[in-house]
Order: structure tokens, then C-alpha cells, then sequence
């Protein structure tokens, strides 16, 4: 992965240095949509595969998401970024994998997407041993985590990452109505 994501950090900041160059000319909403368009689409796009990555492959593409926030605020480097971040709505590459992968479970438990049936099928809801109650019996959406045999590999496919950090979720949140609600309270949840 350490190739897919030198390429995509090496195109965003040749796109963001464009963006700089015209950067005077745009207003901060045009502004916006273009860094949403040209940088975060490229960012997002399959980024639930990076999930389980070290912090240290995730640090590059993080630095590209630092920039575009810095370039649409007209801020500096010496400027702090949390709060650059959150006056934007966006959130850290860590956390929007995160977001993504929750947002695939909700749909695969509660039939949002019917082209999703190949990952509706990877995932169990987990079932309590009957020889002995358990504090999880509580939560009637909790995800079995089944083992993998590949310690890296086998944690970071959706089988097994999807319903760890589904798991992670207050219950509340799980059952959410609807979709959009459930992207809402999540947004609020995962924000810094």
C-alpha cells in the first residue's frame, strides 16, 4: 500500500500547488469545492482499505489533508491545525476511514444498499455462548470479530475491521433511524 499512497500524496500536493496559484482569484467557498473536489475525492476514495495501517503510512496523507486546510483558510504552517480542521467540518484521515467503515456496516445491517450483499455476508451478528451470560448479551448489535491467521493482513480486512470499529460505537448510534441520522451523530461522535 506504501506505493498507492506515495502516488496519491505526490498528485494531491501537485494539484494543491495549482490550487495555490489561482488561490487569490477564488472566493472561500469556490475554494472549498475545489479542494473538496480535486483532493479529498482522491483522499476518500477507497481509503476504508487503509484501515489498520500504521499511523506512519497514514502521516503523509494526513500532511495533504493539513495543507488543503491551510491553503482554503489562507493560514500559515505555523498555525495550528485542529482548529483549522474543525472550522472546516473535516475530519483527521484516520478518523474519515473510520467514518467510512461504520457508515459500510450501517448499510449492510439495515439493507441500504442492496449492491453491498457480498459485504453483507462477512458479517455476523455475534451470538452469546449459552453456558454462561455475558455483559455484551446487552447489546443486541455487537459484531462477532472472527480470528484471523494473518496478524496484519487478516485485522485490516472488512471482515474484521468493520466490526471492530462498529463495536467501538455507543449503542445509541447503532440504531440510529436512518441513514443521514446515523451519519449526523457519527460526524459528531468522531469529531476532535
Amino acid at each position: 500500500m506504501q506505493t498507492h499512497i506515495s502516488f496519491i500524496i505526490k498528485t494531491r500536493f501537485f494539484h494543491l500547488r495549482r490550487i495555490a496559484s489561482i488561490r487569490r482569484y477564488l472566493t472561500h467557498d469556490a475554494c472549498v469545492k475545489l479542494v473538496v473536489s480535486l483532493i479529498f475525492s482522491r483522499l476518500d476514495y477507497c481509503n476504508s482499505l487503509l484501515a489498520g495501517l500504521p499511523a506512519s503510512s497514514i502521516h503523509g496523507l494526513q500532511r495533504v489533508q493539513n495543507a488543503a486546510a491551510r491553503l482554503t483558510l489562507r493560514k500559515t504552517k505555523r498555525d495550528h491545525i485542529t482548529p483549522l480542521l474543525r472550522s472546516l467540518h473535516w475530519l483527521p484521515v484516520n478518523t474519515r476511514i473510520s467514518y467510512k467503515l461504520s457508515t459500510l456496516v450501517y448499510k449492510c445491517l439495515n439493507d441500504s444498499a442492496p449492491d453491498l450483499e457480498y459485504l453483507q455476508s462477512s458479517l455476523d451478528l455475534y451470538t452469546q455462548p449459552s453456558n454462561r451470560p455475558l455483559c455484551s448479551a446487552a447489546d443486541p448489535l455487537r459484531l462477532h470479530i472472527p480470528r484471523s491467521k494473518l496478524a496484519s493482513a487478516g485485522q485490516r480486512a472488512f471482515p474484521s475491521a468493520g466490526p471492530s470499529v462498529w463495536n467501538s460505537l455507543p449503542l445509541e448510534l447503532c440504531q440510529s433511524p436512518s441513514l443521514d441520522a446515523f451519519k449526523s451523530r457519527l460526524k459528531t461522535q468522531f469529531f476532535p
